[in-house]
């Protein structure tokens, strides 16, 4: 069984009850959870039957060690995660979007743990023994200079050790802070495209690429996707494969959803979901949790490229895109939908049926 490791922050989510706005809800309950993007990616693979280890550094509190122990109990590996007196967990709050109005996020993150540890601290020989990928997000970067230090010393340890290296670009407009002299966008811009030549796989979205990378299709191009594809690998030719999710959002509670994975070797772009062998996205009316869909299918992505019979380009999409879709109907970031529901999904059935 391969084995997947991520590197990032794990922090604790505190939601507003239901679709509640801060005001309305605090002071009083919130709803409390754990949550972050390679931390969600990890649980999701577990949960799938992979072989998925977490990376971090957390304080030394029973905040942490409650984190850590819901860690383990989806079957995540977690031994190599640090204990330390410096630092914090860190928080986000969220305010789930209805209808017209959107979600809103706010970060209380600064001085975690992970943001301050130094790359020395961790033993990457033991990390990255007998791993086979290595996922890394542009959030951990985005938190700190040592997170982007982190980071970069991280895909070097796993690039010298042959372990392929997959990147979300995953752009947080409010996080790239650490350098005032720079704006977000061009700070997150600069420091991605420094670790970009460490990556095989590439994951994001056409957004990522305008902002991050100022690559946009051609305007007279006949596959908009395939172009911008096209034109980061010829700028990153170390990458061999490149996912996007493709997402329109008519509401916050209404989105269609559909995955694009392109691959080097052949020069070609595979959609998904067909429907009667036609590029059809998934219609998401009723929008149960929007975050970590994109997770979700960094997950299956990963899952299905290494398992034999979900790894041929047009199933390994198939597969992730049902997965980040399914994600939507369950509360908390964790895609906790099994195997056989992602498949049934893939394979056409889009029944509400009860299961009896």
């Amino acid at each position: 069984m391969s084995r997947i490791v991520a590197l990032g922050e794990i922090m604790c989510r505190l939601a507003t009850p239901g679709f509640k706005r801060f005001g309305q809800a605090m002071p009083g309950e919130l709803v409390v959870t754990f949550a972050g993007a390679e931390a969600s990616v990890a649980v999701s693979i577990a949960c799938l039957g992979g072989n998925a280890a977490f990376v971090t550094a957390m304080p030394e509190n029973p905040l942490a060690d409650a984190c850590i122990s819901q860690l383990r109990s989806f079957g995540v590996d977690t031994q190599h995660i640090l204990r330390s007196s410096q630092g914090r967990l860190g928080l986000f709050f969220l305010e789930s979007g209805s209808n017209q109005r959107p979600a809103n996020v706010i970060y209380d993150r600064d001085y975690s743990s992970v943001a301050i540890t130094p790359a020395a601290e961790y033993d990457w020989s033991g990390i990255f023994d007998k791993a086979d990928w290595f996922l890394v997000s542009g959030i951990t970067p985005a938190i700190s200079k040592n997170g982007a230090e982190l980071t970069r010393t991280a895909m070097q340890q796993a690039q010298k050790r042959g372990v392929k290296i997959a990147c979300d670009m995953n752009y947080r407009s409010k996080l790239w802070n650490w350098d005032k002299s720079l704006t977000p966008r061009k700070l997150a811009s600069q420091t991605m495209r420094e670790l970009l030549p460490y990556v095989t796989l590439f994951l994001g979205g056409p957004e990522d690429a305008a902002e991050i990378l100022n690559i946009t299709p051609d305007e007279n191009s006949e596959d908009p996707l395939l172009d911008i594809s096209r034109q980061i690998i010829k700028r990153y030719p170390n990458i061999t494969h490149l996912a996007m999710t493709l997402r329109e959002c008519f509401s916050a509670s209404h989105h269609s959803l559909g995955g694009m994975l392109y691959v080097q070797e052949t020069d070609q772009a595979c959609y998904a979901p067909i429907q009667n062998d036609k590029y059809k996205p998934y219609q998401i009316t009723d929008i149960v949790d929007r975050l970590g869909g994109g997770d979700a299918f960094t997950a299956g992505l990963l899952f299905a490229m290494e398992d034999a019979e979900l790894d041929t380009p047009q199933k390994t999409i198939d597969f992730a895109t049902a997965a980040a879709c399914l994600s939507h109907s369950i509360e908390g970031d964790y895609n906790l939908s099994t195997r056989s529901e992602i498949e049934t999904l893939m394979h056409g059935q889009r029944s509400a049926r009860v299961n009896r």
